[in-house]
């Protein structure tokens, strides 16, 4: 505890807190009597012992000695412990958010672009090191064709080359491509990044369509609703058009050939459907309890959003992806949650991932693949991806010591891992107190900034 009350108070201002420097962190932490849930397969592993040193797993079993001076984490037999949560589509950028995501379980993000470089340069290094309480942070570096969104842009193939270089120089893991790139900057983007290995993620590009992006070697399609756009749109697509249901196996079919990830972001197109043409909706967002671990500056962009100001109706389109979901889940599909956070009204980092992860099972997906999306898929997305980072994404030995502690079997009530007994993260770990404690000063900090405004 005086650790992280120590780490906070660099965060949040000395003076926040009276504490002395804290001791040494134990060498060694055991799990006992723990049930295991490996997420390697759809098993559970009764009443084991788990040891963690130096931020990896490095033994499991049931009569497992303990080292000297260990910190000791007793389950009683009937605690159970799963890997940490992966939310693999945000676009948090402040320490405090990491905060909420750790309170929240979460242990591993991908940024999905727009990151400052504050965040790059200090705040990610500080947290993947673990110098600051979070989780670890992959990075991509967003790239579009236009200004219609915003993003960095080039327009040539050699503008493309050059931006794959400098992406890697400055430690982005990925490239994200975005809808409006020519096919020539895209395929540069490609070539290059295959020579400097760094993967390609990201939207539909509407002048290349995704079956020839993933043939070509992107990775992981951003969002299951890119398909929409991309793959089952027709020329008078409009947003109370559904597609033909028909048109899921082929399209099934070409992911599954290039091995490609998919985001399964459910609840993020349920949200902005439930905000579409209502603008009270996104009101009423705000007062949900957990908006109190929103930055104001986020609160504020959420009521500048258009969402409110569009018109149709995307109920028929997000009936149609869930069933689009589903059939790829059924079909082996390798796919990862992610949630878009908090640059989506109504999502919250952290809390919108156990949103996710209850959409997927409303879908029909089985608790084991929801929660798979969530944890051993994205480590092997991120395995393929960068072959040598850390694994993590199961409790195997080896892997990063990233872990949740639930009083219940999530592969039996997955929202156990809502309110999780505490949380390891690259082997330091979080009681529930201490969870309880990052959310509170996360809240005193946004509230203190309203006082003040």
């Amino acid at each position: 505890m005086r650790l992280i009350l120590v780490l906070l108070a660099t965060f949040f201002g000395a003076s926040a807190f009276a504490q002395t420097a804290p001791s040494q962190p134990p060498l060694v932490t055991a799990f006992v009597a723990v049930n295991v849930v490996p997420m390697d397969s759809k098993r559970v592993l009764s009443r084991q012992t788990v040891l963690v040193e130096n931020g990896k797993i490095t033994a499991i079993g049931t009569s497992l000695p303990l080292p000297k001076n260990a910190q000791v984490i007793d389950g009683h037999g009937s605690a159970f412990l799963s890997p940490g949560l992966a939310d693999m589509h945000t676009h948090s950028d402040t320490r405090a958010d990491l905060l909420v995501y750790l309170a929240n379980g979460v242990t591993t993000v991908l940024n999905m672009g727009g990151a400052s470089s504050d965040f790059m340069d200090h705040a990610r290094l500080a947290s993947n090191s673990g110098k600051i309480p979070g989780p670890h942070v992959y990075a991509s570096f967003r790239v579009d064709g236009s200004a219609q969104y915003g993003q960095f842009i080039v327009t040539t193939a050699d503008e493309a080359r050059w931006i794959v270089r400098l992406a890697k120089t400055n430690g982005y893991d990925f490239i994200k491509v975005y809808n409006n790139l020519s096919p020539e900057c895209f395929q540069a983007l490609v070539d290059e990044g295959r020579a400097q290995h760094i993967a390609i993620v990201g939207h539909g590009v509407t002048q290349v369509g995704l079956e020839r992006q993933l043939a070509a070697g992107q990775v992981l399609v951003a969002h299951a609703e890119e398909f929409l756009y991309t793959t089952f749109a027709h020329p008078n697509d409009n947003n109370d058009s559904v597609p033909n249901p028909d048109q899921i196996p082929a399209a099934i079919a070409f992911i599954k050939r290039y091995r490609a990830f998919v985001t399964a972001d459910l609840n993020t197109y349920s949200t902005i459907a439930r905000q579409w043409g209502k603008p009270d909706v996104v009101e009423g967002f705000l007062q949900m309890p957990e908006t109190r671990y929103l930055s104001p500056d986020q609160r504020i962009e959420w009521r500048a959003e258009d969402y409110v100001r569009r018109k149709g109706d995307l109920s028929a389109k997000l009936n149609f992806l869930k069933r689009f979901t589903k059939d790829m889940s059924d079909a082996g599909v390798a796919l990862v949650a992610g949630t878009d956070a908090p640059s989506i009204p109504g999502l919250v980092p952290g809390f919108s991932l156990h949103d996710d992860l209850a959409a997927l099972e409303q879908a029909g997906l089985d608790r084991y693949h929801a929660l798979a999306a969530a944890t051993r898929t994205p480590g092997e997305l991120i395995h393929r991806s960068i072959p040598a980072a850390e694994p993590f994404g199961t409790v195997t030995l080896g892997n990063r010591a990233d872990l949740i502690l639930s009083e219940k079997n999530p592969l039996e009530d997955l929202s156990t891992l809502r309110k999780p007994l505490g949380v390891m993260a690259n082997g330091k770990w979080y009681a529930r107190n201490d969870l309880h404690a990052l959310l509170d000063q996360v809240a005193a900090k946004y509230d203190s900034a309203f006082l003040h405004k």
